[in-house]
């Protein structure tokens, strides 16, 4: 018999733990007439078809998900960009999943031997776990976790045996997905957007706490690119590509090199 070092009847209490099932709540809609939705939401549902194609067979969401969500076709093109990752990057998280559109098209592409999807909000991370299962990904398929972002990567990086042993991961074979809020002054209008001024999380926070690991990073289609070249690592460069739909440019994804660890 292995002893593992508990107190026997105790069970260890980590920071962070794969989330269960979470149930829907009221405050999750699968909203089937113009007539149901919010007022601000409206465009977006008019859209409903681009951001989920399998609406109709049972997609929900909270109304605050509807306006970070990435459209399929979109979510699907950064899956297939990502499938060409460096084969030794097994394990990819996705740091802001939302309602699921990003990790459902990296669960279809069969790529990587663990996805972590994390979302701070519950009843949006439940929505993501419904929404998957529409997508015919299996509850095996991507491990949940109902959290910070942020906390979560600062306990990985420096005191990994405060997550539960399913959430321990190679480093070394580990690549960051984030798609964040893209709110703040001039987002929408500003020819050139200043990341700096990306609410809540600047560009500068965002790449704080990614550096460490190969980070790629969901972006305004407007943003300021000098911004973003200043974050590679000396020697190195950083790949941009726009993302458009039906003809037009809708975001821009920058595929930035670690810097590793030792020095972050």
């Amino acid at each position: 018999m292995v002893n593992s070092g508990e107190p026997r009847g105790e069970q260890p209490v980590y920071e962070f733990e794969p989330a269960g099932r979470i149930d829907l709540t009221d405050v999750c809609h699968h909203y089937e007439g113009k007539h149901e939705v919010p007022w601000d939401i409206q465009k977006y549902f008019s859209q409903r078809y681009s951001i989920f194609s399998s609406y109709d067979d049972g997609i929900y969401m909270t109304d605050d998900a509807w306006f970070g969500v990435t459209p399929e076709p979109i979510a699907n093109n950064i899956a297939e960009e990502m499938k060409a990752s460096p084969k030794k990057t097994r394990v990819l998280i996705d740091l802001f999943c939302g309602a699921g559109g990003n990790t459902i098209a990296f669960a279809w592409t069969d790529r990587w031997d663990r996805i972590i999807s994390i979302e701070r909000d519950t009843a949006t991370l439940a929505c993501a776990q419904n929404n998957a299962s529409v997508y015919g990904i299996a509850d095996d398929g991507v491990t949940w976790v109902n959290g910070d972002s942020f906390a979560f990567l600062k306990t990985l990086f420096s005191n990994p045996s405060a997550l539960h042993p399913d959430l321990r991961i190679d480093l070394d074979a580990t690549i960051l997905f984030a798609s964040p809020p893209w709110g703040g002054p001039g987002y929408s209008t500003d020819e050139v957007f200043n990341l700096n001024n990306m609410q809540p999380y600047s560009i500068k926070d965002l790449h704080e706490a990614y550096r460490p690991l190969d980070h790629v990073l969901f972006l305004p289609r407007t943003s300021d690119l000098r911004q973003l070249a200043e974050l590679a690592p000396d020697g190195e460069k950083i790949d941009i590509v726009q993302m458009c739909m039906e003809g037009a440019s809708k975001a821009l994804v920058a595929y930035i090199p670690g810097r590793g660890l030792k020095k972050a």
